[in-house]
């Protein structure tokens, strides 16, 4: 496994999401963070219908309302706080969660 340090958590404003390319050669190592309520996840980025990445474009992976992660392919709904299908054509499954940690400096990272 490989650590990979994804900025500070001072550089996130709450309700921001930002992803993240960490080997443009494995698909799998595409990841996203939502910041909401002072709290940071990570998800890896991919439908769990589909496989397609999530985001609309560039960092934009949120609802309107900034309420849900929202499916860019078919508009599927997935709680932030643990990404569960609430609507769509996958209800029931959830996106892959990344662990995320917080270091004594405040650098945010993921091992994959």
């Amino acid at each position: 496994m490989t650590q990979y340090t994804l900025g500070h958590q001072n550089d996130f404003s709450d309700g921001e999401t930002r992803g993240f390319d960490l080997d443009p050669q494995d698909p799998g190592k595409r990841v996203f963070i939502v910041k909401t309520q002072d709290q940071f996840y990570c998800y890896r980025n991919s439908c769990p219908h589909t496989g397609a990445p999530l985001n609309w474009e560039g960092d934009r992976f949120l609802s309107l309302d900034q309420s849900y992660i929202q499916c860019s392919l078919h508009g599927a709904l997935f709680r932030i706080e643990n990404g569960q299908c609430i609507a769509g054509p996958c209800p029931g499954t959830r996106l892959s969660a990344v662990p995320i940690a917080i270091d004594s400096d405040g650098r945010l990272s993921v091992e994959l």
